[in-house]
């Protein structure tokens, strides 16, 4: 659920900067960074069954083979290691998924160099741009 608002936040980012930078292939573009990112999403959500697997102490053999919709035993430790890590693994594949359309978007859709400033610059106009969008006009 998180990762899907993530995403259509992420596309919208890419659009909008695709619209002022005043790039061609508009949709290819989008299309692809949505692709982007949700192969960034499966690899880590792939990779957080491993770590939850690995914390647990379970050996995936041909009697133990879970796959992504399993979460049953998901919580893996007691006290503050079971609130954290769980927390920890569901932002970890989203926001891996933004970074790599992040990075794609400096590099290739801006061609800017990749520093923290042009990595994230265009959030604020996007979320003004969604404020904005709920206003009504007064006659």
């Amino acid at each position: 659920m998180i990762g899907g608002v993530i995403m259509i936040l992420t596309t919208i980012w890419v659009y909008q900067s695709l619209m002022k930078v005043k790039k061609g292939n508009t949709l290819l573009w989008v299309a692809g960074c949505a692709g982007l990112f949700l192969a960034m999403q499966f690899l880590f959500y792939t990779l957080n069954i491993e770590i939850v697997d690995m914390f647990d102490g379970k050996d995936p053999n041909e009697a133990y083979e879970r796959d992504l919709t399993s979460v049953g035993d998901r919580k893996t430790q007691e006290g503050i290691g079971g609130a954290i890590l769980p927390t920890f693994l569901e932002l970890l594949p989203p926001t891996a998924g933004f970074l790599s359309v992040a990075i794609v978007r400096t590099l290739f859709i801006m061609k800017q160099s990749l520093t923290p400033a042009n990595l994230f610059s265009g959030l604020s106009e996007l979320f003004s741009s969604i404020k904005n969008s709920f206003k009504t006009s007064s006659n």
